[in-house]
């Protein structure tokens, strides 16, 4: 589903790569959790493949289709959410999914049934119809979430999507998580909470300095290292990188 080949990013005036030749693949159906410290490339490397950020180097395809030669296909295929829920907060919440999923080509039918549907499971129903800067922390990232799969794209990519949730909309989130991967789409998920990685990851990719260091299961991971714990398993990793 998701393909990196050498995908580079360098910045002016930094003398190391941010990402550096990283290669992956990401299989259909799976949720794949990206790991990595802070300053490591994971927000760099997700911005490349959502768009956000041009490689100096590599290539990446989504479900065969080239993000350089044909930006807009790709494109369409991913939905993405944001580590700062980015969002028109001047639309209220009705407004804001309607939007989006005209870009999309949504129709309204479906996107009338989605929003249904995903504002009851996040209890949003009594807030859609206010503007979205009147909506707390925890209601900006639902509605981020709401708006990142209502044109039910093949590639999901969340970075950190549980900040700000209460339990019962984080318990949910990843059970939509697990049922939208079951579907045969593809979830590429990064978060610090390594707890979290270890229950819903089918597999892990750890990067640091840029990196990536390691792509195995979980199971993988804890065969290497008998008697670890993934949090200690990835600490170990990332201090030798």
């Amino acid at each position: 589903m998701l393909e990196l080949q050498n995908l580079t990013k360098k910045f002016a005036g930094k003398t190391e790569p941010a990402v550096d030749k990283l290669t992956l693949h990401v299989k259909k159906g799976e949720i794949f959790g990206f790991l990595g410290p802070n300053g490591a490339g994971k927000s760099t490397t997700i911005k490349m493949i959502t768009g956000v950020l041009n490689p100096t180097e590599g290539r990446i395809t989504v479900d065969g289709k080239d993000l350089l030669s044909d930006p807009e296909g790709a494109k369409k295929l991913i939905g993405y959410v944001s580590d700062n829920h980015a969002t028109y907060n001047k639309l209220t919440g009705n407004e804001y999914l309607s939007f989006i999923a005209r870009v999309y080509d949504v129709s309204p039918e479906v996107c009338r049934k989605e929003t249904e549907r995903f504002a009851e499971m996040f209890d949003l129903t009594n807030a859609l119809d206010s503007q979205i800067s009147t909506y707390s922390h925890g209601m900006k990232q639902k509605i981020a979430v709401m708006a990142a799969i209502i044109h039910n794209p093949k590639l999901w990519i969340l970075d950190e999507p549980l900040t700000g949730l209460d339990p019962q909309s984080a318990f949910d989130l990843k059970h939509l998580m697990r049922s939208y991967a079951d579907e045969g789409n593809t979830v590429f998920f990064s978060s610090h909470v390594i707890d979290v990685v270890e229950k819903v990851c089918d597999r892990v990719g750890i990067i640091a300095n840029g990196r990536l260091i390691r792509v195995a299961t979980v199971e993988q991971l804890k065969a290497d290292f008998p008697e670890r714990s993934l949090e200690t398993i990835f600490l170990d990793l990332t201090s030798h990188a």
